[in-house]
């Protein structure tokens, strides 16, 4: 077994004296990646969410600019993805498993010293669960904790930016450039959940009413986008923006962390 690359700054790779020792647990927050195993169309991997929170972490922890400082939690690799049911490889946790796996984390996070938890998270069904949760957090453990937001892909055409949710063009690139080897282009194919000129009020997203949903009720692939325009070129793009804009708000929490520290 290998740690990943950035072992100085993952905490199941260090001894408890080490941890005992770290000098800005005051400040510096701690990084949870929360992500999934479930479909994503005939192209890709099940385990794309999970392995996307782990190229995060490489790109952005390479990117934290000097005087910023992180470290890493083990990752929740398996998330509440109960709308992808009914399509082959989709595992899922319950909203009560997740939210109590947060919790878990955040209590030991508190017990170590540290004040800061940040999650990175790949997968959009679990923000329903993580920001009661991190409230929760909050006011259990004084912790101060939210979710890293990277700035969304803006080079993207308008249909693709309100209804390319899952395995689309954005998702897809990304993990051509990560790990185009597990990508298989031939079978990628272009199915959106709704089209932006259609008439209605009533959507899965994007819309003033939202209807509950599941994969299979709209998109006989499980992709719910345009895979076919995606490139490992793009990918290598975006990447390497969101990496950034991650980083950047690492630093800012820092700073805000030093200051509350004082």
């Amino acid at each position: 077994m290998t740690f990943p690359s950035y072992r100085d700054r993952y905490l199941p790779a260090m001894t408890p004296r080490r941890i005992r020792a770290l000098p800005d647990r005051s400040w510096a927050p701690v990084i949870l990646a929360t992500g999934a195993i479930e479909q994503h169309g005939p192209h890709l991997p099940v385990a794309v969410d999970a392995l996307m929170g782990q190229v995060w972490l490489s790109l952005v922890l390479a990117r934290l600019p000097a005087g910023a400082s992180c470290y890493v939690a083990p990752p929740i690799t398996i998330g509440k993805s109960n709308e992808h049911t009914g399509f082959p490889g989709t595992l899922m946790i319950s909203r009560d498993t997740l939210r109590s796996q947060i919790l878990a984390v955040a209590r030991q996070v508190d017990a170590w010293g540290f004040r800061s938890l940040a999650v990175i998270n790949t997968h959009g069904g679990n923000m329903p669960v993580l920001v009661p949760t991190l409230r929760e957090v909050r006011a259990l453990y004084g912790l101060r904790a939210g979710v890293l937001q990277s700035k969304p892909v803006s080079d993207i055409p308008a249909q693709e930016a309100a209804f390319g949710i899952h395995a689309g063009e954005v998702e897809t690139s990304w993990v051509m450039a990560a790990a185009g080897r597990l990508v298989d282009p031939s079978r990628a194919v272009c199915e959106f959940p709704a089209r932006i000129e259609d008439p209605g009020e009533v959507r899965p997203v994007a819309a003033p009413a939202l209807v509950a949903w599941a994969s299979k009720d709209v998109s006989k692939s499980g992709i719910m986008g345009d895979a076919t325009a995606a490139t490992a070129e793009k990918g290598e793009r975006w990447l390497g923006q969101g990496a950034a804009s991650l980083a950047a708000a690492i630093a800012e929490i820092c700073r805000l962390g030093r200051e509350t520290a004082r």
